[in-house]
């Protein structure tokens, strides 16, 4: 995996009401960190979903409208249970934060925002190397 595990760093999430779990990934689906209450075999397969969900969406920005260029900021998706939120960590990384039905929209995204911020270059995924070029 990566040689920094970032999970500390998302506990803070988990101070927004109805806040369930975050997940800190790779553009490539692989698990960078999670908060503790997230069994790793569910964070494993959440990194990859999300990032699939990611690259899906970006794919389909320009269906919102035009734009120069279209620019994909984040996805939510809606269950009877609760919410899904995924937005851009730095190059190559991304922040999901699952919540209950009940959570502040406002609050948890305004919270992934200043968490994002906050970390800067700490949630900075570099490009995975071909075992070639080494």
């Amino acid at each position: 995996m990566f040689a920094q595990d970032l999970s500390w760093m998302l506990e803070d999430i988990r101070k927004v009401p109805g806040a369930r779990h975050a997940l800190l990934l790779s553009a490539d689906g692989l698990r960078r960190g999670a908060t503790e209450n997230l069994h790793p075999d569910l964070a494993d397969t959440a990194a990859a979903a999300m990032s699939a969900l990611q690259s899906i969406s970006r794919s389909t920005n320009e269906f919102a409208g035009p734009a120069d260029p279209p620019l994909w900021r984040q996805t939510v998706v809606e269950f009877d249970h609760g919410w899904v939120f995924l937005i851009k960590a730095g190059d190559g990384a991304f922040l999901a934060v699952s919540a209950s039905e009940s959570v502040d929209m406002g609050d948890i995204t305004f919270r992934m925002q200043q968490l994002v911020q906050r970390l800067g270059r700490e949630m900075t995924s570099p490009p995975r190397e071909k075992a070639d070029d080494r």
